[in-house]
């Protein structure tokens, strides 16, 4: 940082300014710059100028304004202008005391654009004293710019985009069930209910599942006897056993005559509590919350049965409603859906692709190799199902690894508008906008895409653009990716980054210049050259780019043997 030495400022100011009405040049001792090399930080490079006017060196009838100028080769950009006034002139800007002197301090930020990389920051001075112009040279006072954080968009374009997955499943459990109900303080099984509707589906399913063994698989059948919470506990117990025990002898009978082997599991519970609140609550009874507060307030079953009974109002009610349904066997046939193996799905889809659910589609894309053959699997699922988001979101993930970034643009649009909350949608759109360079619009998309796996890493990516990188290195994890090494660099942890960089599993272009970046910054020049040369060779537009690079400036003659 370039610093102000009073002797020499002294000795200059009583040659040059023996009389308030005098002005002597300024000179970059004058000032201090913050960041002392300019860095660009969330598409912006800020800078903070702190100066100082000596005493005796601003004249009183003097307005004096500094404008700071970036300048490169070919370009610059101004910033903000500041004035100072001395004591005898009027205006509205800070005074300068002849006699005292002033610190003053200017901040200033530029919109960073990529020519700015190798750039020198000066401040130009417009100065008058008593009406007349006084000429003023300009002043250097910083180098920049610092733009490693801007490589956020190269290693936005190396981060894994995000993939809407398929809900496929092979084996599909189901339960077939049917109820055999009971009159009170009966366990004998009635014709009218062994020969009920429930009963016929429940016969006419696993006549199904056998007959269909290429498709449906039986597991078990499982018998679950009830009686209501309503008489004693020992009656009540003795009640549901024979209930069980009668019902799994039907069970047996009509599997027996199906000619189906299975287990058939079996239990019984003595008073069906829990039943009986599922449907209290579910029903209009009078006093239902009152019922349901003596069930939460006392779990011994006479002290419930007997403060139940006192709602005389409602418990006739659940005697006529309510306790005939808990008095029961549930029967349930449990078997499984055998959906097509993948070289079915994969000639299905060579034939007669229509014949395929759209989670079939999906699942069949994950079975083939190459881009292509996914491709043509996704336009047929976009076809057949047009009202699904997912064909069109990893038809755009696709176009995305293989930076063919209008069409993904194109294909997420269509997308989002089938599923605006689609988390895989609005993360990729997200990562296309951090491409772009438009943080903002990235932060809109990647907030509604935190549901998608992929959607931290993106984040990561948002925040090194912001400028939070210490956030950032933390959304990363332990990702081995040229983002996550990025947020190390900017975080300063130069190990980590290297060891991340080591790990990355298609190690690229940038992975060698960040690599080389790391070298630069830890003195290591072998690390520098190394790499830089691994880097070009991948990429031969990096070779301008290191040239041009601050972080290389005194690596110059590993530059040069590009």
């Amino acid at each position: 940082m370039k610093k102000f030495h009073l002797s020499v400022i002294a000795a200059t100011l009583l040659a040059l300014c023996s009389c308030s009405s005098k002005l002597s040049e300024m000179s970059a001792d004058y000032f201090t710059v913050t960041p002392q090399v300019l860095e660009a930080v969330n598409g912006e490079v800020p800078v903070t100028i702190s100066g100082t006017f000596p005493a005796k060196y601003f004249p009183k009838k003097a307005v004096i304004t500094i404008t700071p100028v970036l300048k490169w080769n070919g370009g610059s950009v101004t910033g903000e202008s500041h004035t100072f006034i001395g004591e005898l002139t009027e205006g509205n800007s800070q005074v300068i005391s002849y006699k005292n002197g002033a610190n003053v301090t200017m901040k200033n930020s530029f919109d960073y654009v990529p020519e700015m990389a190798k750039s020198e920051l000066y401040l130009e001075f417009a100065a008058k004293v008593k009406g007349k112009t006084k000429s003023m040279p300009a002043v250097k006072i910083a180098d920049g710019v610092l733009s490693t954080a801007e490589l956020y968009s190269q290693t936005t374009a190396s981060t894994k985009p995000a993939y809407a997955q398929d809900a496929f499943q092979r084996i599909i459990k189901q339960a077939k069930q049917a109820n055999i109900m009971f009159l009170i303080q009966q366990a004998n099984l009635r014709w009218s209910e062994i020969n009920s509707t429930q009963m016929k589906d429940f016969t006419a399913t696993l006549q199904d599942v056998k007959a269909d063994t290429k498709n449906k698989a039986l597991e078990n059948v499982e018998v679950s006897a009830y009686a209501s919470p309503d008489g004693g506990l020992d009656l009540n117990d003795r009640l549901a056993a024979q209930r069980q025990k009668n019902a799994q002898t039907h069970v047996n009978k009509v599997l027996k005559k199906n000619k189906v082997e299975t287990t058939v599991d079996t239990k019984y519970t003595a008073e069906d509590w829990e039943g009986f609140q599922e449907l209290v609550s579910a029903s209009n009874i009078p006093d239902k919350d009152l019922i349901l507060r003596v069930l939460s307030m006392y779990k011994d079953p006479e002290v419930r049965e007997r403060e139940i009974k006192n709602i005389s109002a409602a418990y006739a009610e659940l005697a006529e409603e309510i306790l005939p349904q808990l008095r029961r066997a549930r029967l349930t046939l449990n078997y499984q859906l055998i959906g097509r193996s993948d070289a079915e799905i994969l000639e299905a889809f060579k034939s007669d692709a229509s014949v395929l659910s759209i989670e079939e589609l999906l699942y069949a894309a994950t079975l083939v190799k190459s881009d292509n053959e996914k491709v043509a699997i996704y336009k047929k699922a976009a076809s057949l199902y047009s009202n699904d988001y997912r064909p069109y979101n990893n038809m755009a993930e696709i176009a995305m690894k293989a930076a063919n970034y209008n069409e993904a643009k194109s294909l997420l649009q269509k997308a989002a508008k089938l599923n605006p909350s689609a988390a895989e949608v609005n993360t990729n759109l997200g990562m296309l906008a951090l491409i772009d360079g438009n943080v903002v619009e990235a932060e809109k998309y990647l907030l509604k895409g935190t549901d998608s796996k992929e959607n931290a890493a993106a984040l990561g990516n948002l925040y090194v653009a912001q400028g939070q990188y210490d956030r950032a290195v933390k959304a990363f994890g332990d990702t081995k990716s040229n983002a996550a090494a990025l947020a190390q660099i900017m975080s300063k942890n130069y190990t980590a980054a290297k060891n991340t960089l080591s790990q990355v599993e298609k190690a690229d272009a940038y992975t060698y210049y960040l690599n080389a970046i790391v070298g630069a910054r830890t003195n290591n020049a072998t690390m520098v050259a190394e790499n830089l040369k691994k880097a070009v060779k991948l990429d031969s537009s990096l070779r301008t780019k290191a040239a041009n690079d601050i972080e290389f400036v005194k690596f110059a003659s590993a530059v040069a043997g590009l």
